[in-house]
Formats: C-alpha cells, structure tokens, sequence
C-alpha cells in the first residue's frame, strides 16, 4: 500500500516534537503510534497494542540486543573508571606532563585526534573521544555540548574516508551487487576509494570542527551553552598521577574490536559482526577492569560492582531512546519514506544537477528515518541505476550518497551516532542536536555546491 506523503509526514512530525517538546522519549513513542495508526487502518487497539509488542518484538534480533547490551556496559565502564579514581589520575597526569594538552584547545583537539585515530567503529570513536576528553574540557570550561559536536563530527564522517571497517563492507557489498548485476561496470574496492575524494560533507565537516576548535567559531545556540564545572574526587596535587588505569581498558576496548570482526568474520574483517564485536569487547573490557583495579586495589569488588550497576542504571535513558530510535526506523521503512522520497527524483532532470540532488534526497532520507547505513542500503542501488544509464560519473555518485546520508544522520535526533555521542560526551540529548544543527547545515551547504560543480 502506498501512503504517500503520510510517509514524510510522520518522522518530520516525530522530529519537530522533539525539537519543540524537548522529550525524545514521548515524541518518538507518538510519532510510532501515529505511524502504527496509519499502518492499522486508523484502529486504535490494534495500534496501541502494535506500539507495545513492536518493542518487544525488537529483541528477537540478535543486533539489536548486543547494541542495547553494548550501551548499558559501556554505561558500566565508564561509572567504574570514573570511581575508580582512574579520570582524576589521568587529567592529574595530563595536568603535569602534557601542557599544551591541558589547556580549552588542548582538550578539544584531544577529543578530535581520538576520532580520527579510531576509524573502526562509529560508537568506539564518539564513546573513547567523549569519555577521555570529557573531564579536561569540564577543567577548562569547554561545554559539554562542543564536545558532543566534536566527538559525533569525527565519528560517522572518518569512518566514512577511512573505510578498513564495518561500512566500508556495506558500501563495498552494495557496489559489487551492482556491479554483478551488470548495473555497472568496474571494480568495487577502486570505485569506493576514488569515491573519497568526493565525499565532501565528511571532508568539510572535519575542517569545520578543526576552525571551530582553533579560532573559536562559535554560533548559535552553541555559544549560548555552558560548561559544567570539573569536580575531582580528590586534590589532584595529592593523587597519583599515571595514565594508565585510565588508557588501558580503553585500548583494551578499542583493539578488541578489529580483533571481534576479524573472528566473527572467519578470518576477513570486512565480514564481521560490528555489532558482535562491540558487544565482546566491552564484556572484554569490564573482565580486564576487574582484574586490573580491585587486585591493585583501585575499586573494591563492592565497589566495582555497585559501581556496573549505577553505570548500566544512568544508561537506561539512552537505551530507551535508541529503542524507540529504531522502532521508528521500522515504522518509517513500513510506510515507505524512503522509497517515496526517491520517486521524487523521477522526470527530467538535468545531468549536471542529479548528483547534488542525489546528496540532497539521501540527506533527507536520512534525517527523517535517523539512519546513514538505511540511506546507502536504499539509495545506492537507485543512485548506480541512475548513474550507470546516464553514463554520469561513479564515484562522484557513490559520494554523493554517502556523504548524504552522513549529513542526514548527523542532523537526526532520531541517530543512534548522535545518541551515542550526547551519552559519550555526558549532554543533554536535545540541546547536542541543536547546537550541532548550524555546523552540520554550513557543511551540507557546502557539499552541495560542490556536488553540483564537480559534475
């Protein structure tokens, strides 16, 4: 059944009350009411009772579940290094050792190496940026919600360019179906990397934070948000001062991952579980804290385990918005956005624009249904069709839906990379979304004017 215009109604309905209300909870739970209602032919038992058994329902799939799981432990890690006095040791350490480091721009600039550092896993890099750097950006007044833009504008958009990851084998699998169904002609691993050079909104979103960081480019409401006082546990002249309780369960976590798709994929990493890998390395992960801290006497194993608990306790919110994040998802894929929105491309259309109108339909996409990886699912085979008939060239399309689809996701209240990255960093969830918002519009802008001249 076609809905038509009902099914860009709905999510933009969702994210306008988000906006306004503030309470993402209470706007994604009545934008898939809406959307079940419509779904149900307008019966409001059989929607309400569709709305509750959906969220069970999510739980069957396996991804799902891990993801969930992945959020409430990393909750847990965080809460335990935090107790364990690991932070204040650590920004002791930073305090006495790296002075250029411990300073506003020195934490900012910490926050952005990491995320370009970390390319394997959009969350890992949003999760490790916020949560080492969260503690000298509140030292030095930086507001929490900077670094959440930080952190979530070096997550999806390095991940993107430096694609020896989990998206880099969606994107090459979505190419090399196109490419055996004689939709296109070439290879896939050289078509996706001269695709890089045109990935612009990734490109221009990684200098922007860059100009942000240096020369203080604050607009609004960014400029408007205030930082949260750093508040030790104790006298750092008094700690010890050692950045190792502190940097090896977060190596530990980071390497653990590469290592989980490497065995989940049985020996080629491009075939791995992401979320599996995830999963395992936080288990991973808290084992080693464990093992580390409470014989070196760090935390007490009283300690370490009221301390898991609080920390999956504060992760609940989250999880909860992530849930209904991607029950929305579902509900906006039932109705058929996405689809619908790529009719709008239909007709005649001047070739030197379909590129920029390409970005510009994945941007959109995107930000309704809060997901990059449905977009490039959706998009990329319409897009290579298109391509491949018009004789336009290839990896300047390839770019133009990946990098809309980073631009949509990044704009989203409903993205599950800007969930992560308002936990990560410790912002509220609605106020990372609007300070976010200029700064991703300037470098949607700007990718596309330059889809539109390179075409």
């Amino acid at each position: 059944m076609e809905y038509g215009i009902l099914s860009i109604a709905i999510p933009l309905l969702t994210i306008i009350l988000a906006i306004i209300t503030k309470d993402v909870v209470i706007s994604l739970m009545g934008g898939i009411f809406v959307g079940e209602l419509v779904l149900h032919h307008y019966n409001f038992f059989d929607a309400f009772l569709a709305l509750f058994d959906g969220i069970v329902a999510l739980f069957a799939k396996g991804w799902i579940t891990k993801t969930i799981i992945f959020m409430l432990l990393v909750g847990a890690i965080i809460k335990i290094i935090t107790n364990s006095g690991a932070v204040d040791r650590f920004v002791a350490y930073l305090s006495t050792k790296a002075n250029k480091i411990d300073s506003p721009k020195g934490a900012m600039l910490l926050a952005y190496i990491i995320g370009v550092v970390i390319f394997i896993e959009s969350s890992i890099t949003s999760l490790v940026a916020g949560t080492v750097a969260r503690p000298l950006c509140d030292k030095h007044g930086v507001s929490r919600a900077k670094l959440a833009y930080i952190c979530d504008s070096t997550s999806a958009p390095i991940c993107s360019l430096i694609p020896l990851n989990a998206w880099g084998a969606l994107l090459l699998g979505l190419i090399t179906t196109a490419i055996d169904s004689h939709v296109i002609s070439g290879d896939a691993i050289s078509l996706l990397a001269h695709s890089i050079i045109y990935n612009f909104y990734s490109i221009f979103t990684l200098i922007i934070v860059l100009i942000v960081i240096y020369f203080k480019f604050e607009l609004p409401p960014m400029s408007y948000a205030k930082p949260i006082p750093y508040k030790p546990i104790a006298d750092l002249d008094t700690i010890e001062k050692s950045p190792w309780s502190m940097v090896l369960p977060i190596a530990l976590m980071v390497i653990s991952v590469p290592i989980g798709l490497y065995l989940s994929g049985d020996g080629d990493i491009f075939k791995g579980s992401g979320s599996t890998s995830v999963y395992y390395a936080v288990i991973v992960t808290l084992i080693f804290l464990y093992i580390y801290y409470v014989p070196k006497k760090l935390i007490t194993h009283k300690e370490y385990f009221a301390s898991l608990y609080e920390g999956m306790a504060d992760m609940i919110p989250v999880s909860i918005i992530l849930i209904l994040a991607l029950f929305i998802g579902n509900v906006i894929g039932d109705l058929g956005t996405a689809k619908y929105i790529a009719t709008l491309l239909n007709g005649n259309i001047q070739t030197e624009f379909i590129p920029m109108l390409i970005f510009i339909t994945a941007s959109v996409m995107a930000f309704a249904t809060g997901t990059s990886w449905g977009t490039f699912s959706i998009m990329m085979p319409i897009a290579l069709a298109l391509a491949g008939s018009m004789h336009l060239d290839i990896p300047i399309v390839i770019a133009a839906v990946i990098s809309g689809g980073i631009f949509g996701d990044h704009s989203s209240p409903i993205s599950d990379t800007t969930i992560i990255s308002s936990m990560a960093s410790g912002c509220e969830h609605i106020e990372h979304v609007r300070t976010q918002l200029p700064y991703a519009l300037i470098g949607g802008v700007l990718a596309s004017l330059a889809f539109w001249l390179v075409a």
